[in-house]
């Protein structure tokens, strides 16, 4: 598919990518982009070497006619409904991550609509505690113009930059003396992927060139 798509990429949109040297040429890694379009999720591999799993809502695998390409972009099915939906994506991200890839994904959780980053999920930075694996910030700017929310079409000859940053790292912070247990190990622990995720969020807004808001971007029908 990247083979296919990349030089079809390149000749319709003026795609200009940063720092991918950032990322890992092997081993498991969290790709964690701002998320403004749906296309996001094919800028963004196409712009690494590397294969990049997305989880994607699983109604996208219901039909032939979208199952087919997203199963040959790599994509894993998660279904929203019914149970804790935010769980199973990060044990789904857990098995991916376990077999040295690399796992997208949009601590946003959801497209921002207003062309601002938004505070982030703390999934991510989970994940990075959880696994021991390096986070990538990735800003992306442009790809609204190329398929605005709404819209079923790309539209051609807009610009798109791909910004890589230099991972992030996460460990778990240590126990302070006088600690009751394990309710204030889960309260530091819980600071500490707040904290993590606010740095995360500042850094991806830097690289997308967008101010960003200290506010959770609302969840809209199109959301991905």
């Amino acid at each position: 598919m990247k083979v296919l798509l990349y030089p079809i990429f390149r000749l319709f949109w003026r795609v200009r990518i940063e720092g991918r040297h950032h990322v890992p040429k092997q081993g498991p890694a969290v790709v964690a982009a701002n998320h403004q379009s749906f296309c996001d999720s094919l800028f963004i591999p196409l712009a690494v070497t590397r294969r990049v799993t997305y989880l994607a809502k699983a109604e996208y695998f219901d039909t032939w006619k979208t199952a087919w390409f997203f199963r040959a972009v790599g994509q894993i099915p998660v279904r929203r409904g019914g149970g804790d939906a935010a769980e199973r994506a990060l044990a789904t991200a857990r098995e991916v991550l376990g077999r040295g890839r690399i796992v997208g994904l949009y601590p946003e959780g959801t497209r921002s609509e207003d062309r601002l980053v938004h505070r982030g999920r703390t999934g991510v930075a989970r994940l990075a505690l959880e696994c021991g694996v390096p986070v990538i910030p990735v800003g992306v700017d442009g790809t609204d113009g190329v398929q605005p929310i709404g819209s079923r079409r790309f539209r051609p000859f807009q610009r798109v930059t791909i910004r890589f940053g230099p991972p992030m790292h996460l460990e778990r912070p240590a126990t302070p003396e006088g600690a009751a247990g394990a309710q204030d190990q889960r309260a530091i622990d819980s600071a500490a992927l707040r904290a993590f995720t606010d740095e995360l969020m500042l850094e991806i807004a830097r690289l997308a060139g967008r101010k960003y808001i200290d506010e959770h971007a609302s969840r809209a029908e199109a959301a991905t």
